[in-house]
């Protein structure tokens, strides 16, 4: 597994092209240090912009760890059920291309919805399947056999460095 961060642009900030302390050019140029093809191979790509100290003094209710570590046990139980006649694969993150059309099968409406994002984005077919692994992994936590509009959508919000800077 890997995991990385990296700031969104040489400054350090979300907003440094607004406030001038960055020109858009040069954070094109600084996030462009990760090449497509590498970035083609991490199935997630999240921004996290600061969180508003207002926000973080606030005392409300969130799904506490232990529900959310409930909900993840829950979905790779789904997952071992679901691929146990495969060897060495307990995840959705290790199907194959074989796996991800039995597994990941599209009704009519989302394989257009797919079409359409990957076609909108310019995604590669490597974005495709990674896309397609994480909506089913997006339906196995909330409990989903069949893969819906939503769960395609949420995947492709997980692809926002393709969009952001490499879709432009």
């Amino acid at each position: 597994m890997l995991v990385a961060a990296m700031n969104p642009s040489p400054t350090g900030g979300f907003d440094d092209a607004v406030r001038g302390k960055c020109t858009p050019g040069a954070m094109r140029r600084y996030l462009n240090r990760i090449s497509g093809p590498l970035l083609d191979r991490i199935d997630l790509h999240v921004e996290v912009p600061a969180v508003d100290r207002e926000l973080l003094l606030r005392a409300d209710a969130a799904e506490s760890s232990a529900a959310m570590r409930d909900r993840v046990e829950e979905a790779r139980g789904i997952q071992t059920r679901r691929l146990s006649g495969r060897r060495k694969i307990h995840t959705n993150a290790r199907m194959g291309a074989r796996d991800i059309t039995r597994f990941c099968a599209l009704s009519p409406p989302c394989a257009s919805f797919l079409s359409q994002a990957l076609s909108d984005l310019g995604l590669s077919a490597r974005a495709f399947h990674r896309i397609l692994k994480v909506a089913r992994t997006v339906a196995d936590l909330v409990g989903r056999e069949d893969l819906h509009e939503e769960d395609l959508a949420e995947a492709i919000g997980f692809r926002s460095l393709d969009r952001r800077i490499w879709g432009e």
